[in-house]
């Protein structure tokens, strides 16, 4: 048997896809012959291989969401407008928080994704509700430090383009951290007699990514809100989480990934910077079980991440990488990205303009797919933000 064929028979005999998957893609170029044949053949496999080997299914039997707004208000000097609201999922309770330009007329565009250490870190807003989830200041005691994230999330800059800001702590929805999957919203899932999820059942990445599509869901009856106009972004990890969102909600209009490396943007295969065995080490509860079974074997993975983001398609897509970044593995996020970019042509999209990967500092961004290499370390801030906003602006208005 020749090696592409056994490595395909391994990953069929290990897995419980309900359909045998078509010719193994690896890490290259998705070359198919036409949209139909992506649509109809490829896409539902390649959906259904990452629920199954990498990010997990949502279990069938979902709790009851529910939406209160809880407070309002002006901040930043009267230029922005502040709205809480409280998200209930079952027994758990998150909340959301949401900035729009304060003199809007008509729905506003928004930029939607998760935070790392709580809604009070991403500005320096005393009427921010504190979730008691999120962390406290070591220098401060019991005192929340009130935002110190607030670099990564420029609140006034976004607004004063036009667009909102919808943000969640991560920590509501689910620890980061390997809690036997006890403390989040997982256990509102569970069958009876069940303690924790199935091999093929989503861990903690795939609640981050359901709970911002339960966002949306909220976000479609804002009336301030242009639920057309959503676009979802994440940072690291959080990237990884916002990839996989748009992947299965098509309700994002515009996708975005900032450094979010292995299990996100950067293709697997490379073994570069972090890998499937690091993460499945170290990070135990991101991704389902079944994905233990690449660590160390990323050969047998039968796409890699260029089908995470041809899933995208054809929603703009923007993948980002820092120089100083190599456990992202900035190269493997370029080539994925590029990888992808045939998926958009079937579609009459253009994806990244060049097969040659931005130097530092610039970016491919004119077409559907973009791409750009930001000087420094692993991180999000005002200059990816612009890059964002102007690629946001693209898509929506035609600027």
């Amino acid at each position: 048997m020749k090696p592409l064929f056994a490595l395909l028979a391994i990953v069929l005999a290990t897995s419980a896809l309900t359909q045998p998957l078509p010719t193994k893609y690896g890490a290259s170029p998705l070359e198919l012959s036409s949209k139909r044949e992506w649509e109809k053949q490829v896409r539902p496999a390649v959906m259904e291989f990452f629920q199954q080997e990498v990010y997990g299914k949502v279990p069938p039997s979902q709790p009851k969401v529910s939406f209160s707004v809880i407070g309002q208000g002006k901040a930043f000097g009267g230029k922005v407008y502040r709205k809480e609201v409280e998200m209930t999922i079952g027994t758990t309770k998150a909340l959301v928080l949401i900035y729009l330009p304060a003199n809007h007329k008509g729905k506003v565009p928004v930029f939607l994704g998760m935070n790392f250490k709580g809604n009070h870190q991403i500005a320096p807003d005393p009427e921010i509700t504190i979730s008691p989830n999120a962390p406290k200041g070591k220098e401060l005691g019991d005192d929340p430090e009130r935002g110190a994230a607030s670099s990564r999330w420029p609140v006034e800059m976004i607004t004063a383009a036009g667009y909102g800001v919808v943000t969640i702590y991560r920590g509501d929805i689910d620890p980061d951290f390997d809690d036997g999957f006890q403390n989040g919203i997982h256990p509102n899932f569970y069958a009876e007699g069940q303690t924790k999820p199935h091999a093929d059942e989503w861990g903690t990445i795939g609640a981050w990514a359901w709970s911002l599509s339960r966002v949306m869901d909220y976000l479609e009856k804002d009336k301030d809100i242009d639920h057309k106009r959503v676009a979802i972004i994440g940072h690291s990890r959080l990237g990884k989480t916002s990839l996989w969102a748009g992947a299965q909600d098509r309700r994002f209009a515009i996708v975005i990934s900032n450094d979010s490396g292995c299990g996100g943007a950067a293709l697997s295969m490379r073994k570069h910077g972090e890998t499937v065995a690091a993460i499945n080490r170290n990070f135990p509860h991101w991704f389902c079980d079944n994905y233990n079974r690449y660590s160390g074997n990323e050969e047998a993975l039968w796409i890699d991440q260029q089908g995470l983001i041809a899933l995208i398609a054809p929603r703009p897509v923007y993948v980002a990488s820092a120089s100083l970044d190599d456990w992202a593995d900035p190269e493997g996020e370029f080539l994925a990205a590029l990888y992808a970019s045939p998926i958009y042509k079937l579609y009459g999209k253009p994806g990244l303009s060049s097969l040659q990967m931005p130097k530092v500092g610039e970016a491919d961004a004119e077409g559907y797919v973009g791409y750009h290499l930001r000087e420094g370390k692993h991180d999000i801030n005002s200059w990816d933000w612009r890059h964002y906003i102007r690629f946001a602006d693209k898509h929506f208005f035609g600027k």
